[in-house]
This record gives structure tokens, C-alpha cells and sequence, in this order.
């Protein structure tokens, strides 16, 4: 595949820049996107080229490859967004969202959080899995699991949902539907980046009210000197 400005990301995720370069705030973007954080702050995100879509590509944000200070921030402001939402748990998808959760939580006087896996230990029950299909990793097959012994803890229980991000919304879709076949409340679904659109309609109305986010990113298309937002 010939790549369309991309390059190296070993710099990037690493510093919160305090209004960004005015040349690499306007489109046509090279190499990252601009991303506005609620303070007007600017991160700069990696522009990741599709490999069976070429001339598109996505911004990329990968919280275990970030600087500690910044996905310190991130999680902050994140938790700003969540001011005032009650909640009994604080539950994370993974596996960015795991770390993410662990923080949310902490911050909002939570001793713990109920992390879920892709993976199936021995002991899981198949009644309490999904099926999910996300962006990055779109292998056929994959599942979401509870641990049959955190059931307690979401059973009954207002929910705060934990991602990194969210793109077409499958994946917190699905977590969601399984929390609520759990009998669990979900009362806010927060994820750092929202990307592009399509999670709105796999949502709908009722949940995308309860989305809180702390960046946008858009879907990205090609063009000669770089790479403009595709509408």
C-alpha cells in the first residue's frame, strides 16, 4: 500500500500543546489531526491510513502510549464531563477502556472498578458475553465477557459505561445491551474521542444523550496535500 503522509508515531500522544501551530491547525492536515480539547488546548493525533481504503484514513488515540501526564489530563477532564452523574459502578471495556475506567473511578471516590475481556477464562458463563465487531480489530468471533462473580456489582446498579473511544458504536452498543439484559442502569456512557458520526445512529437518540466525550475526531479523506475531513 502506498502510505499518503503518515509516518512514525513515536512522538506523538506525548504533550498537550497550549494552542497548537496555527499552519497545522487548518486542513489539508500532514501526518496528524489537530485535536480541540475542552480547554482549547490542541493534541495532536497520529492520521492512520485504512488498509483496504487507502485514500481514507482516521486519528488515531491510544492511551497506553500516551505520556503520563497527558492521559492523567485526559482522564481528568473526562471526569469533569461526569460532574454530578450517580453512579454505584464504573465499568471498562477493553482494553484501552480498562485503564480509563480504573481512573474514572478512582477520581469519582469509587474503591474499585468491573473490568470486562475479550477473553474467555474456564470458569465465564456465555450467558454473560456479546458479541462485538469494533473498528480497529475487526476479527469475526470476538466477545465481550463479565466475570460471573462481578455480576453483583452491576446487577441492579447505576453504570457509568468506560471506553477510549468510540467510531461505528458496535462495541458499546452491544456492552450496553448486555448491561441492561443484566439488569443493570446504564446512566452515562463516556468515552474520550468520539470518531466521525456513525455512532450516532447505531446509538440513537435516548443513549447518545448520555455520551459524554472529551475530543472529536473526523473520518479523513485524501487529498493532494494531505487530508481534509470526509463528510
Amino acid at each position: 500500500m502506498a502510505t499518503h503522509f503518515t509516518h512514525s508515531t513515536t512522538d506523538y500522544w506525548q504533550q498537550i500543546e497550549a494552542g497548537g501551530d496555527p499552519q497545522r491547525l487548518e486542513p489539508p492536515w500532514r501526518f496528524a489531526y489537530p485535536a480541540r480539547l475542552p480547554d482549547a488546548r490542541v493534541l495532536q493525533l497520529p492520521i492512520r491510513q485504512l488498509i483496504n481504503e487507502p485514500d481514507r484514513a482516521v486519528a488515531s488515540l491510544l492511551l497506553n502510549q500516551a505520556a503520563l501526564p497527558v492521559a492523567e489530563t485526559l482522564c481528568s477532564m473526562l471526569v469533569d464531563q461526569l460532574a454530578g452523574c450517580p453512579a454505584d459502578a464504573v465499568l471498562g471495556l477493553p482494553t484501552q477502556g480498562l485503564p480509563l475506567a480504573a481512573g474514572v473511578a478512582r477520581a469519582m471516590g469509587h474503591s474499585r472498578f468491573v473490568p470486562t475481556s475479550y477473553t474467555r477464562k474456564f470458569w465465564y458463563d456465555q450467558a454473560l458475553s456479546a458479541p462485538v465487531r469494533s473498528t480497529s480489530t475487526p476479527a469475526p468471533g470476538k466477545r465481550i465477557y463479565l466475570d460471573p462473580h462481578q455480576l453483583v456489582l452491576v446487577h441492579g446498579k447505576r453504570v457509568i459505561l468506560v471506553d477510549d473511544a468510540i467510531s461505528s458504536g458496535a462495541t458499546l452498543a452491544s456492552a450496553w445491551d448486555l448491561l441492561e439484559s443484566l439488569g443493570a442502569e446504564v446512566v452515562a456512557c463516556a468515552v474520550l474521542m468520539r470518531q466521525g458520526r456513525r455512532w450516532a445512529d447505531r446509538l440513537g437518540p435516548g443513549r447518545n444523550a448520555l455520551l459524554q466525550h472529551v475530543l472529536d475526531s473526523p473520518l479523513l479523506q485524501a487529498v493532494a496535500g494531505g487530508w481534509v475531513a470526509r463528510h
